[in-house]
C-alpha cells in the first residue's frame, strides 16, 4: 500500500505541473518572483513565472469585480494601463481566499509585450493590483506585506514582522471600520490580571486624519476614561505619551514611528515600527520577542483635534470592540484567509443634494481618486474629490459649474465618461454635455431632474476626459415628488400615484398599514379585473406581477403576461410599496390573450380597487393568499384631470340628460325635418309652424340637458368621443336659427328662383341631416360611456332598444317617401290636362331637393311640355 506522502506528493505535482510541456523557458524573467501592490479590492497575492508561456499566482486575496482579467501594459500609467490589453483567458471571477493557481498566456501574447501585469476591471476600468515585471530600480518590499497575520476580530487583523538584528518590528493594523474610527494595539501591564490589563497598558492609536492621510500616536492607559486633566492639571485617561510629559515631551515621546497608511474598499490600513527593548520613559514597555506576552486591542470612533486637546483622543470602544490575547511574536502565524470585506467601501463619503443649495463643480489634482488609475486631474464637488452623489428622484439638483473650460460636466451611464462614443460604447446622457463648461468668474448653472426611470447608479463625468467624475446614486424620494399626480383609494388605506406620458403610464401605489402584499385592480371590484399584485419573498426581493381575475376563488387567479417595465417594490417598517410602466394600449390584439384587452384610455376615468393580505407566492396559490382586507367600491380616478371621485349608482340628473337628449334627437329634431319634407302638399303654412316649432323646442332642451351635465359633471374632457360627437351636434343645431334669420325670400311663383336662395336651400337642409346625424351618435356613444363609467347593467337593451327605435322610424321615413313620390307622380299626370289661365302653383320648398320647386321636378321628366292649337275651319 502507498503510503499517504505519496499522494500528497502525486496531487501537489499534478497541481503545479506545466500544462503546456511545449512551452520554452527562454525568457529572462523565468523564476522572478514578486508580491502584488495593492491598488483596491484588498488584493493580495504572489507572482512567479514559471516558463515563457505560463505563471503562478499564491497566497492570493480579492474581493470580486465584474469584468475582471489578466492584463498586460508597457508602463502602470494611467495611458497605458487604459490602454492595455487581455493576456489570458483565465478570467477572475468572485472572491479570492488564499487561492493557489497557474495561468497561461494566450498563445499571440509573449512576455516581452508585458512591462506590467494587472488585474483588471474592463468595466470599469479599473486596476485592482499590478507587478512591475521590468524596472531600472531593485523592487522595494510592499508596505502591505507581512511575515505574519494574526485575527484579532472579525473586522480587526494584526500583521507584523520581526527584525531582531535592528531591535524593531514593523506592525500593521487592518480593520474593516469607518474612516473616523481608530484601531488601537499595545501591550498591557504585565504585572495586572485579566480584568484590569488596560490600566498601565502601552498602546498605539492609529486613523486617519480629516484630510485623509494616516496617523500613529503612542499612548498611556491611566484610567478607564477619556483623556482629561484633573483639577490638579495632571492628565489621566487614556491620553498621548507627549501630554504625560508635558509640553517640553510634545512630539519627543511617540515611539511608535509611521511607516505607511492607505484607505481602500472601507478598510483602514496603518503601519508603523515599534522598538523591541530601545525604549523612552516610564510610558513605554520593553518587548521580549521570544516571550509570551499580554496584548490588548481595540476600535472605536475618535475624537479630533481642537483648540484645547490638540491630538486625536480615542472615545469609548464600546462593548465589543476590543479585546485581549497571548502573542509571541517570533512565532509565525498566518490566520488571515481571505480579504476583509467591508459592508460600506465607499470612502470618499456622500454627498446629498438639496434642491436649494447649488452643487460647486470644480476640478483639481487627485490625491485620493476612488477608482485607480486617474488622470491627474479630476473632479471634485463641494471642494471634496470625486465624492458619490446622493440624489432623489423627482428632486431637481443644480450644479454650478466652474471646473473650467475644458471640462464640460453630465451625466451619464457609462461608467467612465469621457464621451463613451469614442471608445464604441453606447451611453444614455441624462443632463450636461457640451455647453456645461465654465469658470469661478462666470460658472455655468445647470438643473437636472432624475425621473422616475432613472437608473439607481449612473456617473458624473467630464465630457472630454474619461474617469475625472464618479457615482451618482439615484434614490427614492417621496412618492409624491417622483409621481406627477396621487389619491387616497377607498377607506384611506392605500395611496395611488401615476404620471402620464405619451404611450405609457408610471404607476405606484403604497399601503398605509402593514402587511405581506399588497395589489391593485383595474375594474369595478376583484371579479372581472385586471390585477397587480406586488409582495416580498423569503430572500428579501420584492416582485410585482400582473393577473386576470375572473372569479372569487384562488383558481380564479390567472397570471398574464402584461409588458411591466421598471418594476419595483419594497418594504419599510411592514409598509409595502409597488412600482411599474406600463404602456397605455398592450398592443397586441392580433394575440388571444385577455391582457390585450387591458387597454387604459386617459380620457376615461379609470375604476381602481385595492387589496392586502399576509402572504403571496409566485405559483401555487391558494385560498391563504386571499386578501384580510379589501376596498369597499372603486374609486374613479380621472387620469388626465389628476383627481378622483368614489363610484356612485347612476347620477339622477345625469339621467335626466340623457332623457331629454333622446326626446330631442331621437324626436322632436327629427320630427321636424319630417314636417318639412312630408307635409308640404298641405294647404298652408301648417307644415311650417310644425317644424319650426319641434325644430326650436328640440334646441331649448338640448341646451338644458347640456346645462345639467356640465353643472353635475363640474366639466368635461373634450377627448372623449362622446363630448366630441355632443359637442358637433349642438353646434350644428345652433346653426340652423342663425341661418333661419338670414334666410333670402322666396322668388314669387312662376320665377325663377335666384342663386342665394338655392345656396341658402342646400345649407339649410343639409346642416339639418348632419345635426341629426351626428345627434344620433351622441346618443349611442353616450350608452356606450354610461356602461363604461356605471356598469349599467341594462346598458346594452337600452342600446339594443334605441337602435331599433330609429330603425322604426327609418321604415317610416322609407314608408312616406315612397307615398311622396307616388304623390308627386299622381300630380304630375294629372297637370297632362293643363288649363289656360290656371297659373296656381305650389312654392313650397323641398327640403330633400333644395336647388328647385315642386313643380319643377313634376316637370323634370319631360323634355317640354305640348300644347295642340286645333285650327279655325270655320
Amino acid at each position: 500500500m502507498l503510503p499517504r506522502s505519496f499522494f500528497l506528493f502525486l496531487i501537489l505535482f499534478l497541481r503545479y505541473a506545466d500544462s503546456a510541456p511545449n512551452c520554452t523557458r527562454l525568457t529572462s524573467l523565468v523564476n522572478l518572483e514578486s508580491e502584488f501592490q495593492m491598488v483596491q479590492h484588498q488584493l493580495r497575492g504572489s507572482l512567479q513565472i514559471i516558463d515563457d508561456c505560463t505563471f503562478r499566482v499564491s497566497r492570493f486575496d480579492m474581493l470580486p469585480g465584474t469584468d475582471v482579467h489578466w492584463w498586460g501594459a508597457v508602463a502602470p500609467d494611467f495611458d497605458n494601463l487604459t490602454a492595455g490589453f487581455i493576456v489570458s483567458s483565465h478570467a477572475l471571477n468572485g472572491t479570492y481566499k488564499n487561492s493557489t493557481f497557474d495561468v497561461h498566456l494566450l498563445t499571440n501574447v509573449s512576455w516581452n509585450m508585458i512591462n506590467v501585469l494587472a488585474v483588471w476591471d474592463r468595466s470599469t476600468a479599473s486596476d485592482f493590483g499590478h507587478v512591475l515585471l521590468r524596472g531600472d530600480a531593485p523592487p522595494k518590499k510592499l508596505p502591505t506585506v507581512f511575515d505574519n497575520c494574526k485575527v484579532l476580530s472579525k473586522n480587526f487583523r494584526l500583521r507584523w514582522s520581526l527584525n531582531v538584528s535592528e531591535d524593531s518590528f514593523e506592525i500593521g493594523l487592518e480593520a474593516a471600520t469607518g474612516i473616523t474610527n481608530y484601531m488601537a494595539f499595545g501591550w498591557a501591564n504585565s504585572s495586572s490580571d485579566d480584568s484590569g490589563l488596560m490600566i498601565g497598558a502601552d498602546v498605539a492609536v492609529a486613523g486617519f486624519k480629516e484630510d485623509g492621510f494616516p496617523f500613529v500616536d503612542n499612548f498611556f492607559i491611566t484610567k478607564y476614561s477619556v483623556c482629561e486633566r484633573n483639577s490638579d492639571g495632571v492628565a489621566q485617561g487614556v491620553c498621548p505619551d507627549s501630554v504625560y510629559e508635558g509640553s517640553d515631551g510634545v512630539g519627543l515621546v511617540n515611539d511608535s514611528m509611521l511607516v505607511y497608511g492607505h484607505r481602500k474598499d472601507g478598510v483602514s490600513f496603518v503601519r508603523y515600527r515599534w522598538h523591541l527593548s530601545k525604549v523612552n520613559g516610564i510610558y513605554d514597555h520593553p518587548v521580549n520577542h521570544s516571550a509570551n506576552m499580554k496584548v490588548i486591542w481595540a476600535m472605536g470612533p475618535i475624537k479630533p483635534p481642537d483648540s484645547i486637546n490638540p491630538y486625536y483622543l480615542p472615545q469609548n470602544h464600546g462593548d465589543v470592540n476590543y479585546g485581549h490575547l497571548v502573542l509571541n511574536i517570533s512565532e509565525h502565524v498566518n490566520e488571515c484567509t481571505g480579504p476583509l470585506d467591508a459592508e460600506d467601501k465607499e470612502d470618499q463619503g456622500i454627498i446629498t443634494a438639496d434642491k436649494n443649495a447649488p452643487l460647486v463643480v470644480s476640478s483639481a489634482l487627485a490625491m485620493h481618486y476612488p477608482n485607480p488609475p486617474n488622470p491627474a486631474k479630476i473632479l471634485f464637488i463641494n471642494k471634496r474629490e470625486a465624492p458619490v452623489l446622493r440624489v432623489e428622484r423627482g428632486v431637481p439638483v443644480k450644479f454650478s459649474i466652474q471646473a473650467g473650460h475644458d471640462v464640460a460636466l453630465y451625466i451619464t451611464s457609462d461608467p467612465l465618461g469621457g464621451n463613451a462614443t469614442t471608445r464604441n460604447r453606447t451611453e444614455t446622457i441624462y443632463a450636461g454635455g457640451p455647453d456645461a463648461h465654465g469658470v469661478q468668474a462666470s460658472p455655468t448653472e445647470l438643473v437636472w431632474t432624475p425621473g422616475r426611470n432613472t437608473p439607481d447608479h449612473i456617473y458624473y463625468h467630464s465630457l472630454y476626459e474619461p474617469k475625472m467624475g464618479w457615482k451618482v446614486e439615484v434614490v427614492d424620494g417621496g412618492l409624491s415628488d417622483m409621481y406627477n399626480n396621487s389619491v387616497i383609494l377607498d377607506d384611506q388605506q392605500v395611496t395611488f400615484f401615476w404620471t402620464l406620458s405619451k404611450d405609457s403610464i408610471s404607476i405606484a401605489a403604497r399601503g398605509e398599514k402593514k402587511s405581506g402584499y399588497l395589489a391593485i385592480g383595474f375594474g369595478s371590484g376583484m371579479v372581472n379585473s385586471y390585477a397587480y399584485v406586488g409582495w416580498i419573498d423569503d430572500n428579501g426581493i420584492g416582485h410585482v406581477n400582473s393577473y386576470w381575475i375572473d372569479g372569487k376563488e384562488a383558481l380564479s387567479i390567472h397570471r398574464t403576461r402584461e409588458n411591466l417595465t421598471h418594476v419595483r417594490c419594497k418594504t419599510e417598517n411592514g409598509i409595502i410599496t409597488l412600482e411599474f410602466t406600463r404602456p397605455l394600449d398592450p398592443s397586441c390584439k392580433r394575440e388571444k390573450r385577455v391582457e390585450c384587452k387591458n387597454i387604459i384610455d386617459p380620457t376615461t376615468p379609470l375604476k381602481v380597487v385595492w387589496a392586502i393580505g399576509a402572504k403571496w407566492t409566485n405559483d401555487h396559490l391558494t385560498d391563504r393568499n386571499m386578501h384580510s382586507s379589501t376596498s369597499n367600491r372603486p374609486i374613479l380616478v380621472h387620469l388626465k384631470v389628476g383627481s378622483s371621485e368614489a363610484e356612485q349608482d347612476l347620477l339622477p340628473v345625469l339621467v335626466v340628460h340623457g332623457f331629454m337628449m333622446f326626446v330631442a334627437w331621437g324626436i322632436l329634431l327629427p320630427g321636424g325635418v319630417l314636417a318639412a319634407r312630408y307635409l308640404k302638399h298641405l294647404k298652408g303654412d301648417g307644415w311650417y309652424r310644425i317644424h319650426v316649432y319641434l325644430q326650436y323646442s328640440g334646441l331649448v332642451i338640448v341646451l338644458l340637458a347640456l346645462l345639467f351635465a356640465v353643472a353635475e359633471l363640474r366639466g368635461f374632457v373634450f377627448s372623449s368621443t362622446h363630448v366630441k360627437f355632443g359637442f358637433a351636434a349642438i353646434f350644428f343645431a345652433c346653426i340652423q336659427p342663425v341661418n333661419a334669420f338670414v334666410r333670402p325670400p322666396k322668388p314669387a311663383n312662376g320665377e325663377q328662383a335666384p342663386f342665394k336662395r338655392v345656396i341658402w336651400e342646400y345649407f339649410h337642409s343639409n346642416v339639418g341631416r348632419c345635426a341629426v346625424v351626428v345627434g344620433i351618435a351622441a346618443l349611442f356613444t353616450g350608452m356606450k360611456h354610461l356602461g363604461h363609467r356605471y356598469d349599467v347593467e341594462n346598458v346594452h337593451g337600452l342600446s339594443w332598444a334605441m337602435a331599433i327605435w330609429f330603425l322604426v322610424g327609418a321604415f317610416i321615413v322609407i314608408y312616406l317617401e315612397y307615398h311622396e313620390r307616388q304623390r308627386i307622380r299622381r300630380q304630375m299626370l294629372g297637370r297632362g290636362n293643363w288649363v289656360l289661365g290656371n297659373t296656381e302653383e305650389d312654392d313650397s320648398v323641398d327640403l330633400l331637393n333644395p336647388t328647385r320647386t315642386t313643380a319643377d321636378k313634376e316637370l323634370q321628366p319631360y323634355a317640354r311640355m305640348e300644347v295642340q292649337l286645333e285650327p279655325l275651319n270655320r
